[in-house]
């Protein structure tokens, strides 16, 4: 049995189908956790645990390695304080917090626009140079993320009335994808060794929110049931994402792997109406035609290149 075991997860970790669309799920999954969270632990408190329990299990681990790899590390240490601070901390905590102001439907669409938030970022920072199809993509994403935001109605788009939830999540996707920009100039190290560096700093930079939510008295230690969505988070969307992440990078490269996110808000929905029984609206299904049809014209070409 065992060797049946080794066997099957030798022929998985090797497929970079099997890797990526695990990552995706457990990326929809987290949608749904963090709505599971609400009222079961506060949105800090699942973000110090988070990352607590990350870096237990991977610094540890890879201790070695980071010792060993420390001096090219080091130069870049200012740089991974903001990416720990920024796209783990600073989105994982705007994320929880939008979880408790709109859908797991509204926060799975809106991840989806991630892709799009990058390539901005990287036309702004780097000068990437788009072209028409990636320019028509990005205006029909935002018109998707902009359906969600005003409920699929003119009179809320017209007074502006955003639901702060929404916002939230639209502004933690703008700090992870700056985390992912500054990943281009990360240093020359394994990337599971860097990965649990971050974690190890992330924790540090997650206890001021704590403090926070601690003092204004809002703190809230998990219940059972929210013991048990902070696991989830902690193994699932953290750990085991990042790796078979960069596993199936490691497979069939950025540019196809990539293609893999736009898995995420479709999954976000379709386990948000299982679990939660959320209602899967009108706007819900335009808006996710439009992201990822924005994204499917943005990545077309690169796809075909690559």
């Amino acid at each position: 049995m065992f060797a049946i075991a080794r066997r099957f997860g030798d022929v998985t970790y090797g497929n970079a189908f099997v890797m990526l669309t695990l990552t995706a799920l457990f990326w929809g999954g987290n949608t749904v956790a963090g709505r599971l969270a609400v009222g079961e632990v506060s949105p800090m408190m699942v973000v110090f645990l988070r990352w607590l329990i990350v870096a237990a299990i991977l610094v540890p681990l890879f201790w070695g390695r980071i010792r060993s790899d420390w001096a090219l590390m080091r130069p870049y240490l200012p740089r991974m304080i903001l990416m720990a601070a920024f796209g783990f901390v600073g989105f994982n905590s705007l994320f929880y917090i939008a979880a408790t102001q709109t859908t797991a439907v509204n926060l799975g669409i809106i991840q989806g626009s991630m892709p799009i938030i990058v390539l901005i970022g990287s036309v702004i920072a780097f000068g990437t140079k788009v072209r028409l199809l990636q320019v028509l993509g990005i205006l029909l994403t935002l018109v998707g993320v902009t359906l969600i935001a005003a409920q699929g109605s003119l009179d809320v788009l017209l007074s502006l009335a955003v639901n702060p939830g929404d916002g939230y999540m639209l502004l933690s996707c703008v700090l992870y994808s700056g985390y992912a920009l500054a990943l281009r100039n990360r240093p020359k190290v394994s990337g599971l060794t860097f990965f649990a560096a971050l974690s190890g700093i992330s924790v540090i930079a997650s206890v001021p929110g704590l403090l926070f939510e601690i003092s204004t008295g809002s703190a809230q230690l998990p219940s059972l049931d929210g013991w048990l969505v902070v696991l989830y988070i902690a193994v699932f969307p953290s750990c085991l994402s990042q790796i078979f992440f960069m596993r199936g990078v490691e497979l069939i490269g950025p540019p196809r792997a990539g293609i893999f996110i736009n898995l995420v808000p479709i999954f976000a929905a379709v386990l948000a109406v299982t679990i939660l029984d959320e209602p899967f609206k009108w706007h819900h299904g335009i808006a996710l035609i439009m992201v990822l049809g924005g994204i499917w014209l943005s990545e077309r070409k690169a796809v075909r290149e690559s």
